[in-house]
């Protein structure tokens, strides 16, 4: 993720959503005969990211811990099942919709909670006033973070994966409490070998719509308008 020629199609060069994509033999990813390309899409970008911070997140949560996941959309219905998959932790989701966490709870949430105001007094009480070992954040914005650190256990750690705003802590609250925030930019190679593991073995489906190259527009839509539930594919017929 830190190399220097680093290239990110749609970012750092052209591609983002061309037809044909020149890549590289070290990007490819044998794929298990069960799976297809575009059932599975989302995995090398929103399923990677979700994996790579689930995968740091797992060395602390053990038995008995607990994870609070914000969010429950396209990367963070992913996140879910990794940490499900990888950790025996308590799986607790703060979601505003309605849809995203009744999916939460199909997919491996032990509890779902409406970010309607009173969700950090509700994981105060649900975790008798101590806070979760991990957040894992997939907002990162719109009031996500302070809530989050509130809803932080002391020498917990926070994973940031969305982004939008600033993360504006007191350096002598971080200290005295102990508390890590860590940074989390896509993933590895390895990461996603290991995730589409995962997928070949059914402990994650992505839950996607997909769309034609053509109706990027409609997709677009869809997604600013909170129609999407999951993630969007376009797909291109590059026949």
């Amino acid at each position: 993720m830190h190399c220097e020629n680093n290239l990110f199609p749609g970012i750092s060069v052209d591609g983002g959503f061309a037809e044909l994509l020149k890549t590289s033999a070290r990007s490819v990813v044998k794929l298990d005969p069960s799976l297809h390309p575009k059932d599975i899409a989302a995995l090398a970008d929103a399923g990677l990211t979700a994996y790579h911070a689930v995968k740091k997140a797992a060395t602390i949560l053990h038995p008995g811990a607990r994870a609070v996941v914000i969010g429950a959309g396209g990367l963070g219905h992913i996140g879910i099942q990794c940490v499900k998959a990888m950790t025996p932790a308590e799986i607790i989701v703060v979601d505003p919709s309605e849809r995203a966490r009744a999916l939460a709870g199909e997919i491996g949430a032990d509890a779902t909670i409406a970010a309607d105001g009173k969700q950090v007094d509700t994981i105060l009480e649900m975790t008798d006033g101590g806070g979760a070992e991990a957040i894992i954040d997939f907002v990162g914005e719109k009031g996500a973070i302070e809530d989050g650190v509130a809803m932080l256990r002391n020498a917990g750690s926070y994973y940031v994966i969305g982004y939008g705003e600033n993360i504006n802590v007191p350096t002598i609250d971080i200290i005295s409490r102990e508390i890590n925030f860590i940074g989390n930019l896509v993933g590895s190679y390895n990461d996603l070998s290991e995730l589409m593991t995962l997928t070949a073995q059914g402990q994650v489906t992505l839950h996607t719509s997909a769309y034609p190259l053509e109706a990027v527009n409609d997709a677009m839509a869809d997604l600013d308008a909170g129609r999407l539930q999951g993630r969007g594919i376009l797909v291109a017929d590059a026949s």
